[in-house]
């Protein structure tokens, strides 16, 4: 029997082959291969699709958060307040712009950045406040808004999520077009959202060699252009996001119907539009176990995440060590994303389903 897939990739490039074949087609006749009409013509769709006055294309997720960073000045000597339990290029983008990560712990229900936390923690050096809108679900944005530091949303794993007719809220946004986002490109990928023109403009020569005009350049700038291939990859996506979307909501609400009643597992919170199940997260004890004898069954899963930034080695500097941020520790050991993509069966989410009974019940 074949494993359900953690994604199924191949299932969302086969809905749009075509289109993406002949967009590369037209790309490779015209050898336009750096920007072009086909990046464009991107920026503007998802700007639109966002309601987002601009949309910068950059190389990948990583650097729209330090792009983002250095277009409103937030460099050395700055501190950037930010989740503990996040991926590590939230902090990894601030130590690249020159900043100080702070890091605070998440609320216990959703794992979201905790606005309380967040206000203890902004000081005289804060430069900014980076909310994640993890899992496909936004942060509730206004404590943030009302703290005074500019709020920098790491967007990544939230496209399309929406609340109040919204999908921006801060003075910018980065996200990431990785292969297994929601909207995903065929290989790395990014864009920084704005509703400022200067704060655009000033992207766009920060990604270009700080160039506007080839040849002159008014500022040390960065090579992190949205690839020509993968922008015409993300404009055949994007056409079908929205209705991508609303099948992981289906698929959410089918799977907390089908797994309401098995003791030791806490299902997340439901949500409406402001949720689009980037990753649908369970938590279990024994939870290493529990995925181990998941694969055994031919159910493949993933944890997001199983270190926190705090105890990488990499931020080691920052003096932090095990307690420091509890309700993340807690979470980082018992987490584990189900199966989850806009193609999924009724029958894999059941077979999900029955390892899972299988496991927890004997």
């Amino acid at each position: 029997m074949t494993d359900v897939p953690f994604v199924d990739l191949a299932a969302s490039h086969t809905e749009v082959d075509r289109v993406v074949r002949d967009g590369f087609d037209r790309v490779l006749a015209a050898t336009s291969f750096i920007n072009g009409e086909e990046v464009a013509a991107f920026e503007r769709e998802y700007a639109h699709f966002t309601d987002v006055g601009h949309c910068v294309g950059v190389g990948n997720g990583t650097d729209a958060i330090e792009l983002a960073l250095r277009a409103l000045d937030v460099g050395a000597g700055a501190e950037v307040v930010l989740p503990a339990n996040t991926f590590v290029a939230t902090a990894e983008a601030v130590v690249r712009a020159g900043a100080k990560p702070v890091l605070v712990d998440v609320d216990a229900d959703l794992l979201l950045m905790d606005p309380d936390r967040t206000a203890a923690a902004v000081g005289p050096a804060t430069g900014a406040i980076i909310p994640v809108h993890l899992y496909g679900r936004l942060a509730a944005m206004p404590p943030f808004l009302e703290l005074g530091p500019p709020v920098l949303e790491d967007a990544a794993q939230s496209q399309g999520a929406v609340r109040d007719g919204r999908g921006l809220f801060g003075a910018v946004a980065a996200t990431s077009f990785y292969p297994g986002k929601n909207l995903g490109a065929y290989g790395d990928a990014g864009a920084v959202l704005t509703g400022s023109a200067d704060l655009a403009a000033r992207l766009r020569l920060l990604r270009d060699h700080g160039s506007e005009r080839k040849y002159h350049h008014e500022i040390v700038g960065f090579n992190s252009r949205l690839d020509t291939l993968q922008a015409v990859v993300l404009r055949a996506k994007l056409r079908r996001l929205a209705g991508w979307n609303q099948q992981r909501r289906t698929a959410a609400e089918r799977y907390r119907e089908l797994l309401a009643d098995i003791p030791d597992l806490v299902l997340p919170a439901a949500a409406g539009e402001d949720h689009v199940w980037h990753l649908y997260v369970v938590r279990v004890p024994r939870r290493d176990e529990v995925a181990r004898r998941l694969a055994e069954l031919g159910v493949r899963t993933g944890v997001h995440y199983p270190v926190p930034v705090h105890l990488q080695p990499a931020f080691r500097w920052l003096g932090h060590g095990p307690g420091d941020f509890p309700v993340t520790e807690a979470a980082a050991g018992e987490i584990l994303s189900l199966p989850m993509f806009p193609q999924i069966t009724d029958a894999q989410q059941q077979r999900v389903t029955d390892a899972l009974r299988k496991i927890l019940l004997g």
